[in-house]
């Protein structure tokens, strides 16, 4: 853990009373993986787009998570930009990310479940896959759910979580609406200016001030409606 998030947690303590309220955590013991989603078979991913509508790409450019020293291939743009905001915060506010932590872009179109095609197109990630299997719940810390939780209403629906889905992966984060949605450019925009003002950004946030928990309820609350 680094030293930024040794304070996160050794500073948590109050807030997380106040998630708590808020019902912005889950502190039960992890679930046991269901085997009927997991042992799936695997298919043959087929067509032009992966499954939240992006173009399936033949090659990805290799894209640094800043601060890192880690890099991961993605589709540009937009895409790109989302997805490198959340592994920089993991990295930032969670736990370092360490060589082989994050993948992004695959050529094999052999899925499980839906989801895993995005890989194909670039535009999903996963962050320590080998320590958030699929299938199984309850892998983060409560201070590290926050953090998540936090990233989530930050980005406003741009980008989906695999620990929400049905069967669940929560190694998996991935641009959760389509290539020509508006709040994917309007995120963006969001964040290229954030990294332009110094002071702003991966790096300053404090997912536990009580004003980003109630902005994370009320945005659970919209997404729930």
């Amino acid at each position: 853990m680094n030293d930024l998030s040794r304070r996160r947690v050794l500073g948590a303590a109050g807030s997380l009373a106040g998630a708590t309220a808020l019902g912005l955590l889950d502190i039960a013991p992890a679930a046991a993986a269901d085997p009927t989603r997991t042992d799936r078979a695997a298919t043959t991913w087929r067509g032009s787009r992966s499954a939240n509508g992006w173009k399936i790409l033949d090659e990805a450019a290799s894209h640094t998570i800043e601060g890192s020293g880690r890099s991961v291939r993605l589709a540009g743009g937009d895409s790109a930009l989302l997805l490198l905001h959340v592994a920089r915060r993991f990295h930032y506010e969670i736990d370092q990310l360490r060589e082989e932590d994050v993948t992004g872009h695959t050529t094999s179109r052999r899925v499980r479940q839906p989801h895993e095609s995005n890989y194909l197109s670039g535009t999903a990630i996963a962050i320590r896959s080998y320590a958030y299997p699929p299938g199984v719940r309850g892998g983060l810390y409560p201070h590290e759910l926050v953090v998540v939780r936090d990233i989530l209403a930050e980005l406003d629906g741009a980008v989906a979580w695999g620990g929400d889905f049905v069967s669940p992966q929560e190694s998996h984060f991935e641009i959760g609406l389509g290539p020509t949605h508006p709040k994917v450019r309007g995120v963006a925009r969001k964040l290229r200016a954030w990294r332009d003002t110094p002071g702003l950004g991966a790096g300053t946030i404090d997912a536990f001030e009580p004003e980003r928990l109630e902005d994370v309820e009320a945005f659970e609350r919209r997404g729930a409606s």
